[in-house]
């Protein structure tokens, strides 16, 4: 697996029964293709601690280098994306959460700051290290979130590998 490998994570009870169509993965994915991300995965799972943790880990045991969940991450009593996701990461990096949740209410959603998603580094098995980020569930909430990321991703990327400030 290269660095440019990357995993969309779709979270929904709705989408996972098949009640409604993922807008926002492909969205994601569109995205990162247009940033040169070479390998994409999708993954779509249902809301909950245990399925987003354990999705994150076979995202990252497969190999990739940037994890972007869409979804989960409101407040509504299944909104448990930040929950299982804080399982997984090593370090958290509270500013990319942060200024993903400015660029929203920048972009005219006030109701971004209501967003709890999390960013930070976890570890694959093998012991690769991968910038794992939550984003909204809705495709102008990835948009936001992945012009964000994908401005930092270059110097991430090379921070992943031991690179210097």
């Amino acid at each position: 697996m290269t660095l440019d490998t990357a995993a969309v994570i779709t979270i929904s009870d709705r989408c996972a029964r098949g009640e409604a169509e993922d807008r926002s993965g492909p969205t994601a994915v569109s995205l990162l293709r247009a940033a040169g991300l070479t390998e994409i995965r999708t993954y779509l799972v249902p809301d909950g601690v245990e399925p987003v943790r354990d999705v994150l880990r076979t995202a990252l045991d497969a190999g990739a280098r940037l994890v972007v969940t869409t979804g989960g991450t409101g407040i509504t009593p299944r909104d448990l994306t930040p929950e299982g996701t804080r399982d997984v990461l090593d370090q958290e990096i509270p500013g990319i959460a942060e200024a993903v949740r400015q660029q929203g209410v920048a972009a005219g959603v006030p109701a971004a700051v209501l967003s709890r998603g999390l960013a930070g580094v976890a570890r694959a098995a093998d012991g690769t290290r991968a910038l794992v980020v939550n984003l909204p569930g809705s495709s102008g909430g990835v948009r936001d979130g992945l012009q964000v990321l994908l401005t930092l991703w270059p110097h991430v990327r090379g921070q992943l590998e031991g690179a210097d400030h």
